[in-house]
């Protein structure tokens, strides 16, 4: 039962909790309307701390297709934050106006912080460059709706994944399957931190570590890209030396198997060049509507509604 429960990190919920929001996520794709009127009584909170086009816009989308309100803030400035109120404090004084609440943050840990001073559902949409569940929830529904299935896949990921939030939350989920296994493509300076590094191997997933993407395309059902994160940098000379690292393009597509699928949790900077957007293996605009339809899921699922 996931009424009331918020969903920080991944492990939150049971494999099973997640498939009642699949299922259900599954359904809502194939007929919206009939959920229009779902939550015309409730209303959701968008707190977001740091900025987004996909994430806020499809919380808010999926709210507004059930029939509901939201409330919220996507500029901290615009709110008490910037006379110094803390999280705890506003998130407190949020839940007496709306019904479960969206946070996102720069700052790893925030929302965990935000959940323990409440008793309505809290969603983390990214705390800093720790996790991203409900981006998750988008990439495993776009894995189910291409392949039908997790379970014994290879996932290539490739680009920043030492900062990036989407990669770290994917692995996490990802590696309570069978059959799956990882192919790590970056450059040295940004591998996957060592609490992901530890989560893969407790858990006896395969993986490797490489710094070259082309030998590598033909062996993965879906290819992860990320952009390298200029707001995660301390020092613009290392960013502007590892921006280029990896950059796929039709001709890279060549090498990649006929139902390699390309993902990207978006926006992207120059990662995926344009070329790449009319091969059908490219999903990631797909990506993006599904994660609508996961959050509406989700929304239903924590108020108890049906």
């Amino acid at each position: 039962m996931l009424k009331g429960k918020s969903l920080i990190d991944p492990s939150d919920f049971s494999k099973e909790e997640f498939r009642e929001i699949f299922d259900l996520a599954h359904e809502i794709a194939k007929d919206p309307l009939k959920y229009k009127k779902s939550c015309e009584d409730k209303i959701l909170a968008t707190l977001f701390f740091e900025p987004s086009t996909r994430t806020r816009f499809s919380f808010e989308a999926a709210m507004l297709r059930l029939g509901g309100q939201v409330i919220g803030f996507s500029e901290p400035n615009s709110s008490s934050v910037a006379k110094g109120e803390s999280i705890a404090d506003t998130i407190r004084t949020v839940e007496n106006y709306a019904d479960l609440a969206v946070i996102r943050h720069p700052k790893e840990g925030a929302p965990r912080v935000a959940v323990q001073s409440v008793k309505f559902p809290v969603i983390n949409a990214g705390d800093g460059g720790h996790l991203h569940p409900t981006q998750t929830l988008t990439d495993i529904l776009t894995i189910e709706m291409l392949k039908g299935s997790v379970e014994n896949k290879v996932y290539g990921f490739c680009g920043d994944l030492k900062f990036g939030r989407t990669v770290h939350s994917l692995i996490k989920f990802l590696s309570n399957y069978e059959g799956v296994r990882f192919i790590l493509v970056s450059p040295e300076e940004l591998t996957i931190p060592e609490f992901v590094r530890e989560e893969i191997t407790r858990k006896n997933v395969p993986f490797i570590e490489v710094d070259k993407l082309r030998e590598h395309l033909k062996e993965m059902d879906f290819l992860y890209m990320t952009r390298v994160q200029k707001e995660r940098f301390f020092n613009e000379e290392d960013y502007i030396r590892l921006k280029d690292s990896f950059i796929l393009d039709a001709e890279k597509m060549k090498h990649a198997g006929p139902e390699t699928y390309i993902l990207h949790p978006l926006p992207r900077v120059n990662e995926i060049s344009i070329d790449v957007d009319d091969d059908p293996r490219a999903q990631y605009f797909n990506q993006a509507r599904n994660g609508m339809y996961v959050r509406m899921a989700l929304i239903l699922k924590l108020l108890g509604i049906k």
